[in-house]
């Protein structure tokens, strides 16, 4: 019962943050508190609210911690559900930095950090019959109990809203985009085709990222802010799936995690893999066999003093740390022009692990990707250097107005520069909305019969146009 009242809780309702036990905000703040979207309810007049109400001047207080599903152990469970039948796991083992954050999103994660560090957050009970809460220091790793309250220093609300700026278009402008980039929602979940070109996340140098914006623009009324659980490459494209929620997230990252763990275990039968994903890319060459399978460890190579770093294929992993790496293969296109069509399933998830198997296994480097095939890119110059452009009546996908600057109708095969021909065509995943509606209603159940989504994103205009070229 606790697992279910917990759900209803975590899953269907968001508490607004109206009024902050413990620190006075004005009408006209904009400070981090009034976008947190956990903000404690207004609660009637008792003595527990007046004994608090006393710490005013000191502590922000979040919402009492209720139980919930564990969300990796669900995602395990999902995982593993096609080779044995397992229960849905009950009562999750919350941190207390966990619930911070996940009642604070927004706040930086570093600063969360540095207040545990210098023992600045207290814990107390919400118990009706306690006159006063007596509040402890507490640990980041020490766990939660149900009704348990953290008190946070009050200056947190004094945290500046981090603002995602694109000065040329207006905000309805940014949001029409980037709504066009779905293409699935649920109560768990968004799927958005990502633009090649767009990091997925911030970092040095990086002004604009698809999660600060999606942050900003991408809720569509839900209280929290989808969360990134995968990525893709800044220059690749295609299915990207995002958690709408602290537990949705969770459940998500366990299951790409467990993919790459268990990767090894499993066989090339598409029916026993819980995560499929497909990618199209264009290469330069041919590989010598039609489809196959490439087992390669990959590791990191240290370059330029430090400065730079790239991913290769290990020969000796004794003398290594190896991450094992999967990808399956086949060819589903070939031209005159010397570049050949793939069709990649990646049964690993490792950085840059597609790129250098196409590279350095096959001797086929993708098109665009000047990191790992600069050589092959001045042959293919030469080649398409003496090619007709294409006919003036060939119709071009048409491109709609963006305002991140991404000009995604230019870098075809012909351009002369080409973009990255990479793209993240299809991906199976189990409907984790449907998984959690379960463990809601019925805790004790299996998830066997869950079903998969299937996602499908459109080739995008410069992989369009390459195809029409080389096809035709």
């Amino acid at each position: 019962m606790a697992g279910r009242s917990l759900l209803r809780q975590v899953v269907s309702r968001r508490p607004p943050f109206d009024t902050v036990f413990g620190a006075r905000i004005s009408q006209s703040s904009t400070s981090y508190i009034r976008r947190c979207p956990y903000s404690i309810q207004k609660e009637p007049e008792n003595e527990l609210n007046t004994s608090i109400s006393k710490k005013k001047e000191k502590w922000f207080t979040l919402p009492p911690y209720v139980s919930t599903v564990d969300g990796a152990a669900l995602g395990k469970t999902l995982s593993s559900r096609q080779l044995e039948r397992k229960n849905i796991p009950s009562a999750s083992t919350m941190t207390a930095l966990k619930w911070v954050i996940r009642c604070c999103p927004e706040l930086p994660r570093s600063l969360v950090q540095k207040l545990f560090r210098l023992r600045q957050v207290r814990r107390g009970s919400c118990n009706a019959h306690v006159q006063e809460p007596q509040l402890r220091r507490v640990g980041a790793k020490d766990l939660m109990n149900s009704g348990q309250r953290i008190f946070l220093p009050v200056t947190v609300e004094k945290v500046p809203s981090a603002k995602a700026e694109c000065t040329t278009f207006s905000d309805e402008e940014i949001k029409k985009f980037l709504h066009g980039l779905v293409l699935y929602k649920d109560p768990a979940v968004i799927v958005v085709n990502k633009p090649s070109g767009m990091p997925v996340q911030g970092g040095i140098g990086i002004k604009r990222s698809l999660d600060e914006f999606a942050a900003k623009y991408m809720r569509f009324d839900d209280s929290e802010s989808p969360r990134l659980v995968h990525r893709l490459d800044r220059d690749c494209s295609g299915v990207l799936v995002m958690g709408r929620t602290q537990l949705s997230a969770t459940v998500l990252h366990s299951i790409f995690r467990e993919k790459t763990f268990e990767a090894s275990e499993y066989d090339c039968d598409s029916k026993r893999r819980i995560i499929q994903k497909t990618y199209w890319a264009l290469v330069i060459g041919s590989p010598r066999c039609s489809k196959g399978i490439i087992s390669k460890p990959l590791g990191k190579l240290v370059m330029d003093n430090g400065k730079s770093d790239r991913i290769t294929v290990l020969d000796n992993v004794e003398s290594s740390a190896p991450q094992y790496a999967v990808t399956q293969y086949e060819v589903i296109g070939s031209s005159c022009h010397g570049c050949t069509w793939l069709k990649l399933s990646p049964l690993t998830g490792r950085k840059h692990q597609l790129r250098v198997h196409c590279a350095e296994v096959l001797g086929t480097p993708i098109v665009g990707d000047y990191k790992y095939g600069w050589q092959a890119h001045r042959n293919l110059r030469r080649i398409f250097s003496s090619t007709p452009i294409r006919n003036s009546n060939e119709e071009v996908p048409s491109e709609k107005p963006d305002p991140f600057g991404l000009n995604s109708g230019n870098g075809s095969i012909f351009d002369k520069q080409p973009r990255l021909h990479l793209h993240c065509k299809e991906m199976i995943l189990p409907n984790v909305s449907l998984a959690l509606q379960r463990a809601k209603s019925f805790p004790d159940s299996d998830l066997v019969d869950v079903k998969s989504i299937k996602f499908v994103a459109p080739l995008p205009s410069h992989m369009q146009m390459s195809w029409g070229f080389l096809t035709s």
